[in-house]
């Protein structure tokens, strides 16, 4: 019973006066309080001793506003299929008990609606990573496969900006904030571990960006819905590298489960989106990493940009010069960058479904020219010459000419 009476005291005073045994008369509200109590006691009496642990540890860190909200059946299903993919997979049972308990058991990621999601995840990732031998394999497993098996893809026309797995699913849609919300919970669903990462604000004031982190080899690595060619090589590093440590308008957080020194800044939640730092919710924990990113950044990026010699070129890829707009008008166009006869770079342009600040980048020598070869609907080869100089630009180029 000690152990229940300090879930009580987690839970609240009000909790406490039932937990307390004794011979008060109750109101009508702490006979409701008295009746959860009861449930919850009930609840871990049932569970087995590893599973009582898990959910005794989710009781002690919810949030406070999901301590007396939370629906108990999902609460369950969450820690008994966090417990079957820690059987199932290797990886899973060798993870540290701070790693598995803050990033791979938590039933959310953010503020999104609490909803059940764990077993349905479950039941459509664990088969493809069922013939992995290691977590970085299941990783890019996970990742590559997610658009394909949720049926979910980048649209900026879905419902809300924090929408749970359901919710997307559902819609067939999310952006970025919900893209990033699916990915942790599709990697938390086969036990692997997971977080939401993002910044309030890039440092040109263009608007805000959600992704994911993943536990990898005692370490945070990067990665987003849309499977990178790298672990840590994303398209915003070059923003990254502007982050600012000291600034929670430009900084870069992670999210924390459990006990936390501060909290993650949820833009879409801001009351007042002229001002967005004054009355944002800090109700989910959150670490500052805007450091790591400075020097991730770096290099991949800084290194040549400080010494002065490189800068980017830019490609967009529209269907047609008429329409530029919006994140439908784009389409996927395979481009080469060559400076005569030698080829710097090359790859697909962003199609209508990727984040409208995601633009394919080449990091070039500054003050030369160069020339972008491409085809068009018909199978028409393009050239079209460019001059790199001091400052990035941003090219677009159509499939209809």
């Amino acid at each position: 019973m000690k152990r229940f009476y300090q879930i009580c005291m987690a839970l609240g005073a009000t909790a406490l006066i039932s937990c307390g045994g004794g011979n008060k008369s109750k109101s009508t509200d702490e006979a409701t309080s008295l009746t959860r109590e009861e449930a919850i006691e009930e609840m871990l009496a049932n569970l087995a001793e590893d599973e009582r642990r898990d959910m005794e540890y989710l009781l002690e860190n919810m949030p406070a506003a999901d301590r007396d909200t939370m629906s108990l059946d999902l609460l369950v299903e969450n820690v008994k299929y966090a417990n079957i993919a820690k059987e199932r997979f290797a990886w899973a049972g060798e993870l540290p008990e701070e790693v598995y308990m803050n990033d791979v058991l938590p039933y959310f990621v953010v503020d999104e609606v609490r909803d059940s999601w764990r077993k349905e995840l479950y039941e459509l990732f664990a088969p493809t990573v069922d013939t992995c031998s290691t977590m970085e394999s299941a990783i890019r497993v996970v990742n590559g496969n997610i658009p394909r098996l949720t049926g979910v893809d980048y649209n900026t026309l879905r419902e809300k900006t924090n929408q749970s797995p359901k919710e997307s699913m559902r819609q067939g849609m999310a952006s970025c904030t919900g893209l990033a919300i699916l990915l942790v919970d599709a990697y938390r669903a086969v036990g692997i571990p997971a977080r939401f990462a993002g910044t309030l604000s890039w440092h040109d004031n263009r608007g805000n960006h959600s992704w994911t982190e993943v536990w990898l080899n005692g370490e945070w690595r990067v990665t987003e819905y849309y499977l990178p060619s790298k672990l840590d090589h994303l398209w915003f590093m070059p923003d990254a590298s502007k982050a600012k440590v000291d600034d929670r308008l430009y900084a870069i957080y992670a999210t924390r489960f459990g006990k936390a020194d501060d909290w993650f800044p949820m833009i879409w939640a801001a009351p007042d989106e002229t001002n967005p730092l004054v009355g944002l919710p800090m109700t989910i924990g959150g670490e500052n990493v805007t450091q790591r990113y400075i020097d991730l950044a770096y290099e991949q990026y800084t290194r040549h940009i400080e010494a002065g010699t490189h800068t980017f070129l830019r490609i967009a890829g529209y269907a047609n010069s008429q329409h530029t707009e919006h994140s439908g008008d784009r389409v996927a166009m395979g481009v080469d960058v060559f400076h005569g006869t030698e080829q710097m770079g090359g790859g697909l342009t962003a199609g209508p479904l990727r984040d409208m600040n995601d633009m394919f980048s080449v990091l070039l020598p500054k003050n030369q020219d160069y020339e972008l070869r491409y085809y068009d609907a018909e199978g028409n080869l393009h050239r079209k010459s460019v001059t790199l100089k001091e400052e990035p630009i941003t090219v677009n180029i159509f499939l209809a000419e």
